[in-house]
């Protein structure tokens, strides 16, 4: 014992000379075909002379072996574990009193996977090295390897949910996201900020429009300056927050960002006040000067008055773009590092295309309805709206901290009042300041002189029936269509069901049962679409309840947990709080940061590849199915190694 303590602090003080210089080892890929669907990949490591590596052991109390991990890819299976290609040279150590395996020159490993074309191999290998004078710190280089069509036989893993493309994580809900943008972004042209700028827009390329050649540049340029003025900001502090602090402080920056009280609690106040302000009960505007300065300098020729011009629209439109903005951007931070940009692209496109058409054809601004009482209409109705997805904020700080202030139900009655005054604000019965004096009665036949117009009553229309939909929300239906916008009902009742992995790990070995990990968020949108339109399905409910431990964590729950529980990252982070824990779990074990996203495990590894958003239920019940099968296979051979 005392030998290995000298030795170990003798090879740490090496190291700490050593660390400045390369590290003596390199690795390579490469990948070759196998048949049925099957490809070897093969790790190669080029040893400097004088150096050694060693083998993959393992060696209790021994030096540190090669360690091959693989995270869970979609579209990939490993068959087998990884075999060593090359022969290690093997010489009994006193230092250890054992037997050591290590390569000199180099060292190849191979990995036998069955892939998918176009799937991802995520591999991390640790190893370590020393010479005769001593060794350095383990170190350690991730993989992405792609498989490729030459080298995997797709066809033969078609069928199986484990194959599906890694883009099914992120394209449903980030499409839609996408969609939902645009739409908000032809939205806001109708508002009454914005609206009135159209003539403004057409005046002011008229005056240029003899070169047809210098008029399309010019109304090309008006509408990519939009699109960046609205695109950029966002773009740039997401990528100054990735080079300084890297994927997980973006990541933690939006995380904040969409479930801290903090901001849920001003984005609500801000709704509130906009609303009002839709009302009509004052008027929201940005300092005169900061516009004023800018429409000014609009007069100048060339890209730069151009750019004043794009500058003041969006500028003016503010106090009506400002709360659609902040909806999308919100909806868009459970994504990945790309979402928030490609949203307020799509909404900044939509919302400048209508201003480029209108530049390119100023003639068409004839067939636009002139302004009138119509646009008072929109932003009123834009302000019940604003009520209703202000709650949301209030909603998710709510759930993530436990306050229990805004149940399901208290949502509900809510969104059904502002639903409901929106129908009777259409048909007229009610009426704001910014509505003027009703119309008096027609004096010839004393019948009221306003009447409504088929769109108003159709929207009117439109609103009852949506208020009639929730309503038997308030006694338990489960709403599907809104499921992603309300607060979660009651979690899905099975039996054996945790909130906590130790536990429910420990759970699972005792029944002999496979452990169902469901990566949920309290305010997580897509989660909750998941409970109400997949997990709630009979056939997937029966499973989990007789089949399976099932285990739920919230990566946003901000309840502190117990200090046994605490954890101290390879930073030095400590992490308080259910949801950090939970996060920081999901990332390490499992190499996975979305949420929703579910795990299986038998036997202490995973019998599936994790399943994604998906609301495909029959892709769901397969990854079931195809999991209870695996563990079913282990369970054969735990008893087959007994019975030996």
């Amino acid at each position: 014992m005392r030998r290995r303590l000298i030795y170990t602090l003798i090879s740490l003080f090496i190291a700490s000379i050593m660390q400045a210089q390369p590290n003596p080892v390199s690795w390579s890929t490469s990948t070759s075909p196998e048949g049925d669907g099957i490809t070897n990949v093969v790790f190669t490591a080029s040893i400097q002379q004088g150096w050694h590596m060693y083998d993959m052991g393992p060696y209790e109390g021994g030096p540190n072996p090669t360690v091959f991990t693989f995270k869970p890819s979609a579209g990939i299976e490993l068959v087998g574990p990884v075999e060593c290609i090359s022969q290690p040279v093997r010489k009994f150590e006193d230092m250890f009193g054992m037997e050591i395996g290590y390569f000199e020159g180099s060292a190849s490993f191979a990995q036998k996977v069955r892939a998918k074309d176009g799937s991802v191999l995520k591999a991390n290998v640790e190893w370590m090295c020393c010479n005769d004078s001593g060794c350095i710190p383990p170190s350690d280089e991730d993989f992405e390897i792609r498989i490729s069509a030459a080298s995997a036989a797709s066809d033969n893993v078609a069928d199986t949910p484990a194959a599906a493309p890694a883009s099914r994580r992120s394209s449903a809900p980030l499409w839609s996201i996408v969609l939902q943008a645009m739409f908000w972004g032809l939205v806001a042209l109708a508002t009454p900020c914005v609206f009135p700028m159209v003539p403004m827009t057409v005046s002011y390329f008229i005056k240029g429009s003899e070169d047809k050649k210098a008029g399309r540049f010019r109304a090309f340029m008006y509408g990519l300056f939009i699109v960046l003025l609205y695109t950029l900001p966002i773009a740039v502090i997401i990528i100054a927050t990735r080079i300084i602090g890297g994927e997980a402080v973006t990541s933690d920056i939006f995380n904040w960002f969409a479930t801290h009280w903090l901001p849920n609690i001003i984005f609500f106040i801000v709704f509130m006040i906009f609303a009002a302000s839709f009302f009509g009960f004052f008027e929201i505007t940005l300092p005169s000067r900061l516009v004023n300065g800018s429409d000014s300098k609009s007069d100048r020729k060339g890209l730069g008055g151009i750019f004043f011009m794009a500058l003041t629209l969006v500028l003016v439109s503010f106090s009506c773009t400002g709360p659609i903005v902040g909806t999308v951007l919100i909806k868009s931070t459970s994504g990945e590092f790309w979402a928030p940009m490609v949203t307020m692209l799509a909404f900044s496109v939509a919302f400048a295309l209508p201003f480029t058409l209108l530049a390119l054809f100023p003639s068409w601004l004839k067939r636009l309805p002139k302004s009138g009482g119509w646009l008072n209409t929109v932003k009123v109705s834009l302000g019940f709206i604003e009520i209703a997805l202000g709650f949301k904020f209030l909603s998710v700080a709510d759930q993530t901290y436990q306050w229990g202030i805004l149940g399901r139900k208290l949502y509900l009655a809510i969104w059904l009042v502002c639903f409901t005054l929106l129908g009777l604000y259409l048909l007229g019965v009610i009426r704001f300041p910014s509505d003027g004096p009703r119309p008096d009665k027609d004096s010839a036949s004393g019948k009221s002189g306003r009447r409504i117009k088929p769109l108003r009553l159709t929207c009117a229309l439109a609103s009852f029936a949506f208020v009639l939909y929730m309503i038997p929300g308030l006694w338990g239906a489960p709403l599907k269509a809104l499921s992603g916008y309300l607060p979660p009902a009651e979690h899905m009742k099975v039996n054996n069901h945790f909130y906590d992995f130790e536990e429910a790990q420990a759970y699972a070995e005792k029944v002999d049962k496979p452990l169902f990990i469901e990566f949920s968020g309290l305010g997580c949108v897509n989660c909750r679409e998941m409970e109400a339109k997949v997990l709630s399905y009979i056939d997937i409910r029966k499973a989990l309840d007789n089949h399976f431990v099932v285990v739920t964590l919230y990566g946003d729950d901000k309840t502190k947990a117990p200090r046994s529980r605490w954890v101290r990252t390879e930073q030095g982070k400590l992490l308080k709080t259910v949801g950090q824990i939970n996060s920081y779990m999901m990332r390490r074990k499992f190499g996975i940061s979305a949420q929703p996203y579910y795990v299986i495990m038998g036997y202490g590894h995973l019998i599936a590849d994790p399943h994604p958003y998906d609301l495909n239920i029959q892709n769901f019940c397969r990854f079931i199915d195809d999991a209870l099968a695996e563990f079913e296979r282990c369970q054969e051979e735990e008893r087959d190694n007994e019975r030996k």
